[in-house]
């Protein structure tokens, strides 16, 4: 448990929170929730003693044992990976370095001995003997290969090493677990693996994500950052959401009498809490709901972005046709052999592959940025493309302000171009900014108001959600589900995948898996793990 008593966070005249008095259980998982720069992360530091806060205090009980998804991957290069797991429990670390010291002396006193005895003792109780085997497992789940296991941290990848530091984090089950976007660089099923591994902890854990599916299947309660303002409410993510934006609509209808929207929103809980309970989700095995009321829906000052994609041009019948298209990586690898398909049209597509590297081959390779090793590709010719890579580096390798960098992708004024930028929520002060300097989160703003510009009718979307807040997330979502056009995309977002595809198409080395379905269907089809098992193998 988790006492945060009176704390309040200031850096220099900004006031972040202050009068923040929470308590966090054993049995519940947190989601920490609330829009850029609102104190998220911040909020972990000091609950963690990484940040001394300006006031206040935090407690744990009294033998209780925290553990933080660190996020310095460099910091353990001269560790082991086993050990570095082995590290997340510091206890258990100290008792075997202490022990293997003790044992390593040619001679020990009696006082050796019995302070040796002391921490066999310890070692046992702390399931020392199972410790390895323990690690082994969580890095086993997080993918990373058992070979791998007694390699230096030094000299895995750096996606690698994200696996690791989480593993390292789960390690020992702690007290207290304190994770800060842990779905980041991993595959979809690795991050169903850890909503499965979470939901079914009886621990304390506080998690702060962007991963819309991965908050509402593990969170039985949600921390909102708002108003400068920490806030609990009962419920997850989509609850949180829906129901604010519930009370906006109400606020915002001057006519409503109170007995009338008293009973909506009670309305509103009902149909939830039934939607929950018969969910396939982990959250449906928690009793997240028990203590919803009326009172804790209010409306949110959150601003969400105006992403509306419109087509200039209505497509014809012919879209895009592949025919036996073949990738290989730089080193040899293939990354996708023998992959056909016909695009329909209005079909909206996701690219799945264990190697996300093959989806970014084949969008490179149909938008023309890169030779197939075997293969052919046609377009339709009634077809227009807006193209979102994942690496947009070389788009903002200029000393241009957002008004002019714009401008090369549109042939209207300098006015239609603010506009264009205004409804991705930049402000007048922000457009005069150089685009080189913009955060990771600006740049991917500026890319999605190029493609609107466009006027498209198939976007070719490569990992969209990257970088991007929890609200230009719901905003582009909920877009693409009304967009009349094609899509073709590739995403490590549950939810976006499920709500926007209506066909999967796996690649893998050996051809493809194509399915008009939805992406939760797809996952638990058992037929479709037997194919997949063939074609990775």
């Amino acid at each position: 448990m988790i006492t945060v008593t009176n704390l309040a966070i200031q850096f220099g005249k900004k006031t972040l929170y202050k009068d923040v008095n929470l308590k966090f259980t054993s049995g519940n998982i947190y989601g920490i929730i609330g829009a850029n720069g609102a104190g998220k992360s911040t909020l972990l530091r000091a609950i963690s003693g990484e940040l001394e806060p300006n006031k206040g205090s935090v407690e744990m009980l009294p033998g209780e044992r925290m553990s933080v998804l660190e996020q310095d991957h460099f910091k353990y290069d001269e560790f082991s990976v086993m050990n570095t797991v082995l590290m997340g429990h510091q206890p258990l670390w100290q008792n075997m370095k202490e022990r293997e010291a003790l044992y390593a002396k040619e001679e020990m006193t009696e006082e050796d001995g019995v302070r040796a005895a002391d921490l066999e003792m310890a070692f046992a109780e702390m399931n020392g003997w199972g410790a390895e085997s323990e690690a082994a497992q969580l890095l086993q789940n997080l993918g990373i290969k058992e070979e791998q296991h007694y390699a230096q941290m030094s000299d895995i990848s750096n996606n690698e090493k994200v696996r690791v530091m989480l593993a390292k984090a789960l390690f020992g089950h702690p007290d207290n677990l304190l994770l800060d976007e842990p779905t980041n660089d991993l595959d979809l099923d690795t991050v169903q693996w850890l909503e499965e591994y979470l939901s079914n902890l009886e621990q304390c854990v506080l998690v702060v994500s962007h991963d819309r599916h991965f908050l509402d299947a593990v969170s039985t309660q949600t921390v909102d950052i708002d108003f400068g303002k920490v806030t609990l409410f009962s419920g997850n993510y989509s609850f949180w959401y829906e129901s604010s934006q519930l009370a906006l609509r109400q606020a915002q209808n001057q006519k409503m009498k109170a007995d009338e929207k008293r009973k909506q929103l009670e309305e509103f809980i009902r149909r939830f809490s039934a939607n929950v309970a018969k969910s396939k989700q982990t959250t449906s095995r928690k009793k997240m709901l028990e203590k919803l009321n009326v009172e804790e829906i209010t409306p949110s000052t959150r601003k969400y972005p105006g992403i509306i994609f419109s087509m200039e041009r209505e497509p014809g019948t012919q879209i895009l046709e592949v025919e036996g298209l073949k990738a290989l990586d730089a080193d040899g690898t293939v990354l996708f052999d023998n992959v056909s398909f016909t695009i329909e049209k209005g079909q909206k597509t996701v690219f799945l592959s264990h190697n996300p590297k093959a989806m970014t081959a084949l969008f490179e390779i149909i938008n023309g940025n890169r030779e197939a090793d075997a293969g052919t590709y046609k377009w339709g010719v009634t077809i227009t493309t807006a193209y979102l890579p994942l690496d947009n580096t070389e788009f903002f390798k200029s000393e241009m302000n957002l008004v002019d960098w714009l401008s090369q992708y549109g042939t209207g004024n300098e006015v239609m171009m603010k506009s264009f930028l205004g409804r991705m929520l930049f402000k007048d002060e922000d457009i005069q900014k150089k685009v080189c300097v913009l955060s990771g989160g600006e740049k991917m703003r500026c890319m999605i108001a190029r493609m609107q510009l466009k006027n498209a009718n198939c976007l070719i979307l490569d990992t969209p959600t990257n970088h991007l807040d929890l609200e230009s997330i719901q905003a582009f979502n909920n877009n693409l589900i009304s967009f009349k056009g094609n899509i073709l995309f590739a995403s490590h977002d549950h939810e976006f995948i499920n709500t926007v595809a209506d066909r999967i198409i796996e690649l893998t080395p050996k051809g493809t898996i194509d399915k008009l379905t939805t992406y939760d269907d797809y996952i638990y089809d058992e037929s479709i793990k037997e194919k997949k098992v063939e074609l990775y193998s």
